[in-house]
């Protein structure tokens, strides 16, 4: 049984980020607007990441994928066989697991993607349910 758990230091690094990006746009669309306050835009920005991390932690944090016998199993009841799996990659911090059937699911805030690529492909070749 392998598990993959949402990573606190990877959230909060994800966090930093889009609060970076969403100051930046904050202020770049005042600004271009002509509006004379287009600094709100970094406080907006800055308080809107920052209060939806603080609010969503507990519940991201909390996410776990475990992986026994051939099937991933992770939050909201989801199952996934790994013989659907048609494809594993990173985004960011995130590990994107996409099926035959086109579902796709995020495996998220993970602090080494390539580590739970690296098994999820490994017990994939193991059981020959790779393509």
């Amino acid at each position: 049984m392998t598990v993959f758990s949402a990573d606190r230091a990877t959230y909060i690094k994800t966090h930093k980020i889009m609060g970076v990006v969403a100051m930046a746009l904050g202020f770049g669309v005042l600004w271009i607007a002509g509006n004379p306050h287009a600094w709100t835009g970094l406080v907006g920005g800055a308080a809107a990441v920052a209060l939806r991390g603080w609010y969503l932690s507990d519940e991201e944090l909390g996410h776990r994928w475990v992986m026994e016998n051939g099937v991933l199993s992770g939050p909201a009841e989801r199952r996934i066989f790994l013989s659907d799996v048609v494809k594993v990659k990173s985004i960011g911090s995130a590990v994107q697991l996409i099926t035959t059937a086109g579902d796709k699911h995020l495996i998220k805030f993970q602090e080494d993607p390539q580590a739970t690529i690296n098994a999820i492909n490994a017990a994939r070749s193991a059981s020959g349910e790779t393509t």
